[in-house]
């Protein structure tokens, strides 16, 4: 399937919410330290519900741990100052959807990442800055899983 990585997220509900997701498509989440909350957080277990025994959730102490993880795989970032829609890539199976922290997004140096294979962007209407974190990890990856077929389900 697919790996999403969240890097440094900050908000516990919206990783929560990720692994409801992941648990529902058969995806990876990734998480990248440091983390703006524990994994025992109180807010972090009600929005993911009942789902944590039914998802794959990895915490990486670094990037270079979690290159280390998913390479050679394709790894798309996704900014909303990309070019490239997420709708126009072809993705396989294995590839990695990155995102970056609430509310900055990642870094310029994660963006120029060597190991970024290209960086993607959601459209949203003119003068909107972002959409929340594990919404925009939802489109992400139910495009990338309709275009395996939905796998699994």
């Amino acid at each position: 399937m697919f790996h999403i990585v969240f890097v440094e997220p900050r908000i516990p509900p919206n990783t929560g919410n990720a692994i409801r997701l992941v648990a529902a498509t058969g995806a990876h989440l990734h998480l990248v330290e440091p983390l703006g909350f524990s994994m025992a957080d109180a807010q972090l277990r009600r929005a993911g519900l009942d789902y944590h025994d039914l998802a794959q959730v990895t915490v990486h102490p670094s990037l270079e741990a979690l290159w280390g993880a998913v390479l050679p795989a394709r790894a798309f970032a996704f900014t909303a100052s990309a070019t490239t829609c997420y709708a126009d890539v072809t993705y396989v199976a294995g590839d990695v959807l990155l995102f970056g922290p609430e509310p900055t997004g990642l870094s310029p140096a994660v963006l120029a990442h060597p190991n970024v294979t290209d960086r993607l962007r959601i459209p949203m209407l003119p003068g909107r800055r972002s959409l929340n974190l594990s919404n925009s990890a939802a489109v992400a990856s139910y495009e990338a899983w309709r275009q395996l077929g939905f796998p699994g389900a």
